[in-house]
């Protein structure tokens, strides 16, 4: 018998686990390239810095008066399309937030279909953007 199929049929097992292995480290890497769709704050924050990425807040009108990211705009998620609020430029980056983070998700995989190739959503949302002790304010009407 060969060798190396004699190697391989005595240690399955082992060669079994080191593919699984190998395979569950490259499923987060090769999300993210396909579009995940998400970033974290410091993240956002470059975006906003260094590629002049437009931030969006896709909260109701209330829970953005309430409290959003310094410099957002507001446009809810049932009026995105068309908004004039957005980027006419498609490929100018789109950071998109709410208060939890699942609305922005939906809204980004929305605008990426709109075109928007780099629309994306900040995880965690308003909540993250507080924890990482990101400027908020408040609108005059909360």
């Amino acid at each position: 018998m060969n060798p190396v199929t004699q190697f391989v049929l005595e240690n399955w097992v082992l060669i079994l686990m080191a593919v699984t292995s190998g395979a569950l480290l490259l499923v987060p890497s090769l999300q993210r390239q396909g579009g995940g769709g998400s970033v974290s704050t410091a993240e956002a924050v470059r975006l906003i810095n260094r590629e002049k990425a437009v931030l969006i807040d896709v909260g109701e009108p209330g829970e953005f008066a309430a409290g959003h990211a310094v410099g957002a705009r507001n446009v809810p998620l049932g009026q995105l399309d068309g908004a004039k609020e957005l980027p006419s430029n498609k490929a100018i980056p789109v950071v998109i937030l709410c208060p939890s983070g699942a609305r922005a998700s939906r809204a980004a995989a929305q605008l990426r279909k709109a075109g928007h190739e780099k629309a994306l959503a900040v995880a965690g949302g308003n909540r993250a953007w507080r924890d990482a002790q990101l400027p908020l304010e408040k609108s005059a009407a909360a």
